[in-house]
């Protein structure tokens, strides 16, 4: 939500300055998450002055540029010019070295002494696009001659400068959605804090001229229940063109583009009031009818983006007597709105249905100004009362004349809400004792009604600008906001009963890897479990839970995998030359199985980018690898509780080849380096290794695992090395799972320490050296028993492998 300080101030009953309003407005709940100056020309033509051209002579080595000499007042200026209208005895505005312009279009330029040409140049003369002031660049911008010599730019042009703060409001709050709302609230922490009877400044609604006569548009809604009240007017022979210049500031400081001065208006009244309005071209109503209704399924609808939109049976239109004009509270039609031939206007203000425009606006994709207020509810009490405003500034600022009363359909009226709010609550929910006088202050600043007041308690009647007040919880915290949310006070020592969390062993373990992995260099990512079904292929989409109605044409399923969106934050990093990355995330990934049932498993993924480690003086460092990131799944396996585990290859099109991991039949996830056409996708051009481990099934293998201890041993190991030729397609599992079978209890470690391949050793044939560990707790080892445990190694892979022992 976007307020303007110079906006709200005219309705706060004293100036409050900006400083200490962001203050009130945070400390109310209306956090201020942005503070920026609005300027309506850039920089404020500060440093700009009026010279007078004296005299202006051909550059000697340029056809097209002038040598010219300005009188700026104080001194004057030797400046090179090339605009074609530059002449003596004009006023003009210069920049002198070091002031800095702020073209319409381009970044902002600081003057410098230069040489142009050979010719020495000290600042510039100036056309208006070059300063801000318009669009043209035909020449130089020449000012009236009575101008003086030295007089600041910015006294010649009105510039609007205004302080704009950015609020971060919940989606609650609908009562704050205007100018109006906030001053509301402003008052009542004014009044209160200040101890001031006080209250805004609204405008007065307008008394307009009576109408004799009947209505040229016959109003009728048929669906009451999308619509409880529907309000018009009709307003003739206005004359459409551009708004003032204090209305086009005012809009434009909040970031709305001025349009003409009818639509000028319904904006400005829907940001003052929080009241959308719609303005028909009345020429264009067929059959002099409005009609509130809902058109048949399928029926095409342009609206005013020249769109085609096919209805759904549930969108609330407003139509004439042949078709539809507009999707009521949401967006206007093509054919129906003001333009610059219109003189005749038809002005609604409404309430609708705060479901049914959610519905139709996510549906359609069309979240408006209008429908974000309407989906969280208006002021069912105000239609009328704005729509006298809008009307008082249309006749003031447009011309024209009422050409009819105003249309009302309210047919049942809409009762207020009544809460009992008992003091005692009041003190337990806020933990503050408050003085019913100061209760009923504030709630009165706010628009509240006391219906009865009891020793105990209050019987409280909710303002309809506060709809989604029905609770004494609600009114408790309309209190705390106005006395300050910073003002709750915090006892000096909290009692609480500890309780066992249920997945607390789960949560413990997983914070233990983070740590882990944070330890090893690794930063935690989180990303966005809604994804763009344009990574995956039609048979992966199949199974994937797409979104009924997604945010934007790029979020529209549950991720059906971790990789694709671990992999944007790659490439957004790589983009800004972080290219050395290790990351990880834990996160969930969504399928729908053939009966429909929807499943979510919690993953744990990482992803290795670049080098292993910074370059130094040493030399370079090595990059990644698959090897890098298998040591480090297989320690987190191991920290984990997992030791059991084996590889096999895995075909997955998404990694140019990898591993599968295996504990007993179960593949508990998978690594390996990502396909290059996968990271085509994200523009990615340098190797990333991705793990994926299935943590919901890892959780399940380790559930009853314990940690043991056991004292370090009093004995050394000793190591046996070996070499041995095996076939070229036979992996090292093969051979590190064969010595596994012999269950030899003393043997501590396999490890493969070299690989060789020479044509020597035969076709297809390569050799493998491999450490083996033994250790005995209870004594020395001798060298009788190694041998003998050797030999038994030697001859299963002989006899079961085909191995061959290298001498």
């Amino acid at each position: 939500m976007t307020i303007s300080y110079n906006w709200l101030s005219e309705y706060l009953p004293e100036p409050v300055q900006p400083e200490r309003l962001s203050q009130i407005l945070t400390s109310i709940g209306l956090e201020v998450e942005a503070v920026e100056t609005y300027e309506s020309h850039k920089g404020g033509l500060k440093g700009l002055v009026v010279g007078e051209v004296l005299t202006c002579e051909k550059h000697p080595n340029a056809d097209k540029l002038k040598l010219t000499t300005v009188d700026i007042g104080s001194t004057t200026l030797k400046i090179v010019c090339g605009a074609p209208n530059v002449a003596a005895g004009q006023k003009v505005v210069v920049a002198p070295v070091g002031v800095t312009i702020y073209p319409t279009d381009g970044e902002p330029v600081t003057m410098k002494r230069a040489k142009i040409r050979g010719e020495e140049s000290e600042g510039m003369i100036c056309a208006e696009d070059e300063i801000g002031l318009g669009t043209s660049h035909d020449g130089i911008l020449v000012l009236p001659a009575d101008v003086k010599p030295g007089t600041p730019v910015a006294n010649l042009f009105e510039i609007y400068n205004d302080t704009i703060f950015e609020i971060g409001l919940t989606p609650n709050r609908m009562d704050a959605m205007s100018h109006w709302g906030v001053a509301r609230d402003v008052a009542a922490y004014l009044a209160h804090h200040d101890k001031k009877t006080v209250s805004p400044k609204l405008p007065e609604i307008a008394k307009l001229p009576p109408f004799k006569g009947k209505s040229p548009i016959e109003v009728s809604v048929e669906n009451t229940a999308a619509c409880p009240r529907y309000s018009g007017i009709c307003i003739n022979n206005v004359t459409i063109g551009p708004s003032p210049v204090w209305l086009q500031n005012k809009l434009k400081a909040i970031g709305v583009k001025s349009i003409n001065n009818i639509v000028d208006i319904t904006n400005f009244i829907l940001h003052e009031t929080g009241q959308p309005l719609h303005a028909f071209d009345a020429d264009k109503i067929v059959g002099n009818k409005v009609i509130v209704k809902t058109l048949p399924e399928g029926t095409p609808f342009v609206t005013l983006d020249g769109k085609e939109r096919k209805l759904l049976a549930s969108d609330l239109m407003i139509c004439n007597a042949e078709t539809g004009m507009c999707i009521a509270g949401v967006y206007g039609g093509a054919n129906s709105g003001v333009t610059e031939s219109t003189k005749n206007i038809f002005l609604e203000s409404a309430c609708f249905d705060s479901v049914s425009i959610r519905k139709t606006s996510f549906a359609h994709g069309l979240r408006t100004d209008a429908a974000t207020r309407f989906e969280k509810g208006t002021d069912i009490a105000a239609t009328v009362d704005v729509l006298k405003r809008a009307t008082a500034l249309i006749l003031e600022l447009c011309g024209g004349e009422i050409a009819s009363d105003i249309i009302d359909i309210y047919p049942e009226e809409k009762p207020k809400t009544s809460i009992i709010l008992k003091y005692h609550y009041l003190k337990k929910l806020s933990g503050k004792n408050y003085h019913p006088d100061a209760v009923k202050k504030i709630l009165k600043t706010l628009g509240f009604s006391i219906e009865k007041e009891d020793i105990d308690s209050l019987t409280i009647e909710v303002p309809y600008h506060k709809p989604d007040i029905s609770l004494p919880a609600d009114i408790v915290e309309e209190i705390l906001r106005i006395d300050g949310l910073d003002n709750i006070p915090i006892p000096s020592s909290i009692t609480m009963t500890p309780a066992v969390e249920e997945h607390y062993a789960a949560e413990q373990l997983k914070e233990k890897v983070a740590f882990y992995l944070a330890g090893l260099g690794f930063n935690e990512i989180l990303t966005n479990s809604i994804t763009n079904k344009a990574y995956f292929s039609e048979e992966e989409l199949a199974a994937a839970v797409k979104m009924k109605n997604s945010l934007s044409a790029e979020l529209n399923i549950l991720r059906p995998r971790m990789t694709e969106t671990g992999l944007e934050v790659v490439s957004y990093n790589l983009n800004r030359k972080n290219e050395n990355l290790k990351l990880f995330e834990f996160g969930k990934i969504y399928s729908v199985n053939n009966k429909g049932a929807f499943n979510e498993t919690e993953h744990l993924c990482c992803y290795l980018t670049g080098k292993k480690h910074a370059d130094s003086w040493k030399g370079k460092a090595p990059a990644n690898d698959l090897y890098t990131l298998k040591g480090v799944v297989e320690k987190v396996l191991y920290l984990t509780g997992l030791t059991n585990f084996t590889y096999q290859e895995t075909n997955d099109p998404t990694l140019q080849y990898g591993l599968s991991l295996l504990a007993g039949k179960d593949e508990i996830g998978r690594l390996g380096l990502i396909h290059k056409n996968k990271l085509a996708q994200f523009d990615i051009k340098q190797s990333v290794f991705f793990a994926d481990l299935n943590w919901e099934l890892l959780l399940k293998k380790v559930k009853n695992h314990q940690v043991q201890f056991q004292p370090l041993p009093k004995f050394p190991s000793v190591q046996r090395d070996i070499a041995v030729v095996i076939p070229k397609s036979l992996p090292y599992a093969a051979v590190e799972e064969q010595v596994k079978k012999l269950n030899l209890k003393k043997l501590q470690s396999i490890q493969l320490f070299d690989i060789f391949e020479s044509e020597k050793l035969g076709a297809d044939k390569k050799s493998i050296a491999i450490n083996f560990t033994f250790l005995d707790e209870a004594k020395t080892l001798t060298d009788s028993e190694i041998d003998g445990w050797m030999n038994k190694i030697i001859q299963s892979l002989e006899k079961d492998l085909q191995a061959e022992i290298r001498k």
